[in-house]
């Protein structure tokens, strides 16, 4: 058996530092959409975007990202909207 190479305990671990620092935009309750379609599609709401990007400004080899179906936004959306209801009673009670 081979011995394995760990850190000592309480010794720092290289931390999860990004190499792109975070932009904020405002963006609507559709946010929360996007995230659900996202999702439905195996991906994350930050690479679709940054295909958006490359795609818009044209660069080489860029194309538009793969879209759900509408039915998958709108259940998302349907879900979101009855949980923000059941919320909403709940604290008025």
């Amino acid at each position: 058996m081979q011995p394995v190479a760990t850190p000592r305990y309480g010794a720092a671990m290289s931390p999860n530092v990004p190499k792109t620092p975070p932009r904020q935009i405002r963006i609507g309750d559709t946010w929360y959409d996007f995230d659900a379609a996202a999702k439905a599609m195996g991906t994350e709401r930050a690479t679709v975007i940054r295909e958006l990007i490359d795609w818009y400004i044209r660069e080489p080899g860029a194309k538009l990202p793969p879209r759900p179906d509408r039915d998958v936004v709108i259940a998302a959306r349907e879900k979101r909207e009855s949980e923000e209801r059941e919320r909403a009673a709940q604290s008025d009670a």
